[in-house]
């Protein structure tokens, strides 16, 4: 054999051998790191679970704990992205469009929704309240409406109730806590100034509710409590009934102290709103204006002439992780009901998800969940079936955006959960040797504070440094 061919032949072994050892030192780290995590006496009640493997080859490094399933909390919405790229497509849009039914210069408005949960959003220009507003009343005199006799908005297909099943109470009112409608406006969020008293136990007064919540009141049950206590308030809306009250407390001397809360009735809010807008328009809108029903799409009678697109996918992808927005993962799980099954039920759109990745080869019972941001804690899910997602993603042409959408934690590109004794992290990580590995990292009924255990959560995912 030729010299030059020998020493090849050595160079390959050599670069092979190289390549064995260092995995084989990543899981060895892995299985070190966690083995000590699991004696830590934060987890003395406690389970972890952390599985890890080759993105690219689906090879498995470390495995513990990873076919049980777990509380994800926000990482459930890595599922639930991938998930609305498969079913819904990387180019798919929100509409929501705006008909009208005129006699001479007055006319009934009917308001199409589509579920958007970016319209009336702050978070692009082109979605903001008053750019949404303006185009409205500009189309509106466009075609030629002086007076509005009217506003009627069409729900047909979409269940009325927006809660996903296991939300609790203490979540539901605030602005984490909003549900997906047919017609979302502002994310569904309103903020609320508060003043606390100088003293602990002092009463807490409300300043100012911004915008102000049609047809609902709010009161303040809130006490002062000392200072760096941070935000403890918690605002309750009761099933039936106009009346919200805030309970908790927020520190000592504070003269604004803001928190946000979720609309109780997002489309009564937007047609305050509107009627705002168009008595600047100088159009008439009638007194009690939104009336609600099943009508035809499009119905009889009335021609669309206005019609509100929302951001792509890629963007709402990017904002629902980066700002773990629990509207849109809701809103996603809906729509993606309504295209396959033409209702849009929270329950609908599980199905769909879970019969997506059992397909995949993900079993049911990998992917028990009820709704699609992680909010309810009746949620299980295993670190298998995050990884084999993250796999899944990893070879799609739609993974650019999903990839973006992931915040950076500890120099890795992973998802973050937390909800009362629960931390999960879940992504990718690219190591010295250029391998990128996906992993999920979940952790049930710890004790103690977040903030350390996030600590000993890094030293186990620095193995993969």
């Amino acid at each position: 054999m030729p010299q030059s061919a020998l020493r090849g032949i050595l160079l390959l072994y050599c670069l092979l051998g190289h390549s064995f050892v260092f995995a084989q030192t990543v899981s060895g780290k892995l299985a070190t790191a966690f083995n000590s995590f699991q004696q830590d006496p934060q987890l003395r009640s406690g389970i972890a679970s952390l599985y890890v493997v080759d993105a690219k080859t689906g090879e498995v490094v470390f495995g513990e704990n990873a076919k049980t399933g777990l509380v994800p909390a926000s990482t459930l919405k890595l599922v639930t992205s991938a998930s609305a790229y498969e079913l819904l497509g990387k180019g798919f849009r929100y509409k929501t469009g705006f008909a009208s039914a005129k006699k001479g210069n007055e006319a009934a408005l009917l308001v199409l929704p589509g579920g958007d949960p970016t319209l009336g959003s702050w978070r692009w220009g082109e979605t903001k309240e008053a750019s949404i507003l303006n185009g409205l009343t500009q189309a509106m005199k466009t075609a030629g409406i002086k007076s509005l006799s009217a506003v009627v908005l069409e729900n047909k297909g979409w269940e009325a109730g927006a809660i996903p099943d296991g939300w609790l109470w203490q979540d539901i009112g605030n602005y984490y806590g909003a549900g997906a409608a047919k017609l979302n406006w502002r994310e569904n969020q309103f903020d609320v100034i508060l003043k606390s008293g100088a003293k602990v136990g002092d009463p807490v007064t409300i300043v100012a509710i911004e915008p102000e919540i049609s047809g609902y009141e709010l009161q303040s049950a809130l006490t002062s409590a000392a200072s760096g206590t941070g935000d403890q308030a918690y605002i309750y809306f009761p099933l039936n009934g106009g009346a919200g009250t805030i309970r908790g407390t927020i520190p000592i001397n504070q003269g604004r102290f803001s928190i946000s809360g979720a609309m109780p009735d997002a489309s009564r809010q937007f047609v305050s709103a509107l009627q705002g807008a168009l008595s600047k328009a100088g159009i008439q809108a009638p007194a009690k204006p939104l009336a609600q029903g099943a009508l035809p799409s499009p119905a009889e009678g009335y021609t669309t002439f206005h019609t509100v697109t929302s951001p792509p996918l890629d963007s709402i992808i990017y904002w629902f992780n980066r700002k773990s927005v629990n509207l849109y993962g809701e809103a996603l799980v809906r729509t993606i009901a309504y295209k396959s099954k033409g209702m849009a039920t929270t329950e609908k759109g599980v199905e769909e998800i879970k019969a997506l990745w059992k397909q995949k080869g993900i079993p049911e019972t990998e992917l028990n969940i009820v709704d699609g941001s992680g909010l309810s804690p009746l949620n299980r899910v295993t670190a298998h079936a995050q990884v084999s997602v993250l796999q899944y993603a990893k070879k799609q042409p739609w993974f650019g955006g999903f990839y973006a959408s992931l915040p950076v934690f500890n120099g890795m590109k992973m998802k973050s959960g937390t909800m009362h004794g629960v931390k999960g992290y879940c992504g990718y990580y690219k190591g010295k040797d250029g391998r990128e590995y996906a992993f999920s990292f979940l952790v049930n009924n710890y004790n103690g504070s977040e903030g350390a255990l996030m600590k000993k959560m890094y030293a186990v995912l620095n193995a993969l440094k």
